[in-house]
């Protein structure tokens, strides 16, 4: 089975998802401020090398606001289990859960199946990062299949750093392809 990625370059869809501590989070916009927004999708509670990522993410917080940059993360996992896990991380950052196969297919990630009932209950989504501009464009994209080959967060925040740098001039890369 195919799926579209999506582009570099193109609008961010508007994902509503449920929100650790009650309402809303929709993805994709920014919140408090910030001009950019970087939304972290995540395996969910069956993966620790998510939770060591996510706890990396908590620590490097403070650089990534200081940049503009708002910052989420996401996960398939129902309520009960998004809990569980966000509770060995603890993060300061919004937290969604329950993305649906239509919202990780509209994404273009990588989906999938359990290995067996004591992994996970349902399908879930393979790591992805975006990165989305004040013009709500894809100014960054990563999508993974596996959960150890996502970006090293020092490294994406050195270059959201060049980025963000107005006389760098940086525009989107990748917007040629195939």
């Amino acid at each position: 089975m195919s799926s579209h990625k999506t582009p570099a370059g193109s609008q961010f869809p508007a994902i509503e998802v449920a929100k650790l501590g009650g309402g809303e989070l929709t993805i994709g916009v920014p919140q408090k401020g910030y001009d950019w927004q970087m939304v972290v999708v995540y395996r969910g509670k069956h993966c620790p090398v998510c939770t060591s990522y996510l706890k990396e993410l908590e620590t490097l917080l403070p650089e990534f606001h200081a940049l503009g940059v708002d910052v989420v993360a996401v996960s398939a996992d129902p309520e009960a289990k998004a809990t569980d896990q966000i509770a060995l991380v603890r993060p300061s950052y919004p937290v969604g859960f329950g993305l649906s196969l239509d919202q990780m297919h509209a994404l273009g990630l990588y989906v999938s199946d359990p290995r067996s009932a004591n992994e996970t209950d349902r399908p879930f989504a393979e790591p992805g990062i975006f990165v989305v501009n004040a013009d709500r464009q894809v100014q960054v994209t990563d999508i993974s299949n596996a959960p150890f080959a996502r970006p090293d967060l020092k490294t994406l925040l050195g270059g959201l750093r060049f980025i963000r740098n107005p006389e760098n001039d940086y525009p989107i890369r990748g917007t040629r392809a195939a």
